[in-house]
């Protein structure tokens, strides 16, 4: 087996670089190809500063950001702190003369790499990847108002972040869960020149179940409330309706108990107030009706009647015999 033939069957143990650029979909197609410019002079500023050999680094483009693998005799301590320092310091240089600044997710990861005539693969590219573009690298860039935000796996983290080194503080990285394709894990997030940042909550749609959220038919009754079709329905009314009229009237033939039917109203009415109160409502005013209301003409009724007015204050009075 040739020389060419072993290496696209084995695997290098590389630090693999993913490297977006924030919100690259706004760019125009005249500002675009500027936005991938200034990326380059970044990277490879870096590593010309931090003294990174460019035959130990491969590098693709992918149209809004680069990936890198970096060969594994490069320590990895040099691409964590003066490498990361410089790409910060070159971001910064660069967003002094841009209106918009550019803003850079960085995710590391070191794993087995494997290369062939396309490029790199492997699950640690994979991994790098997911890192730089999750959704809390994107959030965190935003709420922090930061150019630089370097996401590093959890390996990473644990095996050379956690012993320090120069320019590396663990003490400044702070961990999140993230839910990626192949499962959840456990990232470590840093803003160069920073503090350990806090991590943003993710943002919900609506408070409580979204299908309810701020829709007037849950405050209450489901069945009444905020729907128009029951305002003014005297048969969900308390009360008179909007109208400023009485409830219907009941019809005041005689029951068989030999009482009119408007006793019976005056009584039901009693009832329902001592009910509001029961249930802790609010006291609502009542109305009585005696005599024949089955004939009238225009309102005009033929037999005498009389329509009164009962609050639950005055009928407590009388119950009193006040």
């Amino acid at each position: 087996m040739n020389d060419d033939a072993m290496d696209l069957t084995e695997a290098r143990y590389e630090l693999v670089i993913s490297v977006d650029a924030r919100r690259s979909g706004e760019y125009d197609d005249v500002d675009k190809p500027r936005m991938r410019a200034r990326i380059y002079r970044v990277l490879e500023a870096a590593f010309t500063h931090a003294k990174v050999a460019r035959d130990a680094v491969h590098m693709e483009d992918r149209g809004d950001g680069v990936l890198l693998a970096v060969a594994g005799r490069i320590a990895v301590t040099r691409l964590l702190g003066l490498w990361l320092v410089e790409v910060h310091e070159n971001l910064r240089d660069e967003n002094r003369a841009l209106r918009v600044p550019l803003g850079l997710r960085i995710g590391m990861h070191v794993g087995p790499v494997r290369h062939d005539a396309r490029g790199i693969s492997g699950r640690a590219v994979d991994l790098a990847c997911r890192l730089a573009d999750s959704p809390v690298a994107r959030r965190l860039l935003d709420a922090e108002k930061a150019d630089l935000v370097l996401v590093a796996s959890n390996s990473l983290y644990e095996d050379v972040v956690s012993g320090g080194g120069k320019f590396i503080e663990a003490a400044r990285y702070a961990p999140a869960r993230l839910e990626l394709k192949e499962g959840e894990v456990t990232a470590w997030f840093h803003l160069p020149g920073r503090p350990a940042p806090e991590i943003p909550a993710e943002p919900r749609s609506s408070a409580g179940d979204p299908s309810t959220a701020g829709d007037p038919s849950t405050a209450g009754d489901p069945s009444t409330a905020g729907n128009p079709s029951t305002a003014g329905d005297p048969s969900t009314a308390s009360g008179p309706s909007s109208t400023g009229g009485a409830r219907s009237a009941p019809d005041t033939s005689t029951g068989t108990d030999g009482r009119a039917d408007g006793d019976e109203a005056e009584d039901d009415d009693e009832v329902e107030a001592e009910d509001d109160r029961t249930a802790g409502r609010r006291p609502e005013a009542r109305y009585t009706v005696h005599g024949d209301m089955s004939q009238h003409h225009d309102n005009v009724y033929q037999q005498p009647v009389h329509i009164g007015r009962i609050t639950d204050g005055a009928r407590s009075r009388k119950e009193r015999g006040e």
